[in-house]
Parts: structure tokens; C-alpha cells; sequence
């Protein structure tokens, strides 16, 4: 085998593995978050095994913070920037949504927890965040969030900030994406 073809095979090679890694990197990303919780990667929907023991005696504060994907045009906000909560008590608040624009559009928000480590220890019940959201011109929700936040979370965690980002899903805005 000569030198040019002992090149061209090196650079071939490089390129079908540079183009698999890439293929593969979504999935392993997802796998990392998934066993040490980087990047603050919430699970789905919780359902309590058995009921929780109340911390009365230790308060967490857990912070709200929405963000719109770029041309995403909805008023997405928490009715509440923060609570004080018990470790293993039920909590509820909500979030209002509004579409202002003159069409019908379909977002999705996909939620991040901080410090990541303590993503683990905060339990959702019920989210918006598991259903698409599809409103039309003008429309307005208010949308529910049951969470507990779990008595085992380590004591040096005393504030978990809960973070929305919402997404533009609707066909024409996948077409663009494309």
C-alpha cells in the first residue's frame, strides 16, 4: 500500500468515526444525566411509593425561573418566584402561559434542576411539563405544578432552583429548525 492510500484510509477512518461519535453523542449525553444526574435532568412523572414522613424542623427553598427559547413569543412566568417548603410535604403552585401572536402554536417546556446533584430529590406529581401545551391566538392558562421535594436531599442543599425552558414545537417552527 502506498503512502497517499495509507493517508486517504487514515482520513476515511477519521471521518466514519468523527460521524458516529457525533450520531452517539446525543444518546450518551443522555445516559450520563440519566445515572449521575449532570446537568440537572429531572425524571418524569413521581409516584409516591408510600407516604413520605414530614421534616417539620428543616425548611428548603425552592426558586422558580422561566426562560422562552430563542423565537419563542409566549409570557411564560411562575405565579410565585419562591417557596419555603418541608422536606416530604406535598407543594403546589402554578404558572402562567399566554400566546400573543395571531396563530395557534404548540410549545413544550423541559424543566432543569440546580445544583444538578440535588436534581434526584425533586419530585414532580404533576407537571406541565409532561404534556404539550397547545394555545391559540390570545389564549391564557394557568398551569399546575405539584412537587415534593424528598426528605433524603442532603442538608447542605437549602435552596433548589426549578427552571423552565419553553419551547416553540409547532410544525412550522420544526420545518424552520431543519
Amino acid at each position: 500500500m502506498t503512502d497517499n492510500a495509507k493517508t486517504v484510509a487514515r482520513l476515511l477512518s477519521t471521518a466514519v468515526f468523527m460521524f458516529a461519535f457525533g450520531f452517539l453523542l446525543v444518546p450518551l449525553y443522555d445516559v450520563l444525566c440519566a445515572v449521575t444526574g449532570f446537568n440537572g435532568k429531572t425524571a418524569g412523572q413521581y409516584v409516591p411509593e408510600k407516604t413520605t414522613e414530614i421534616d417539620k424542623d428543616r425548611w428548603v427553598t425552592v426558586q422558580f425561573i422561566t426562560n422562552n427559547n430563542a423565537g419563542m413569543p409566549f409570557e411564560f412566568r411562575p405565579k410565585q418566584r419562591s417557596m419555603r417548603v418541608h422536606p416530604g410535604e406535598i407543594n403546589t403552585t402554578e404558572f402562567y402561559i399566554r400566546n400573543p401572536v395571531a396563530r395557534t402554536i404548540t410549545a413544550q417546556a423541559v424543566p432543569s434542576v440546580s445544583p444538578f446533584h440535588a436534581a434526584a430529590y425533586l419530585h414532580k406529581t404533576e407537571c406541565f411539563c409532561f404534556e404539550q401545551q397547545q394555545l391559540v391566538e390570545g389564549e391564557a392558562l394557568d398551569m399546575p405544578l405539584r412537587f415534593i421535594v424528598d426528605s433524603e436531599l442532603p442538608a447542605d442543599v437549602t435552596t433548589l432552583t426549578l427552571s423552565y425552558t419553553l419551547f416553540n414545537i409547532s410544525q412550522e417552527a420544526l420545518a424552520v429548525a431543519r
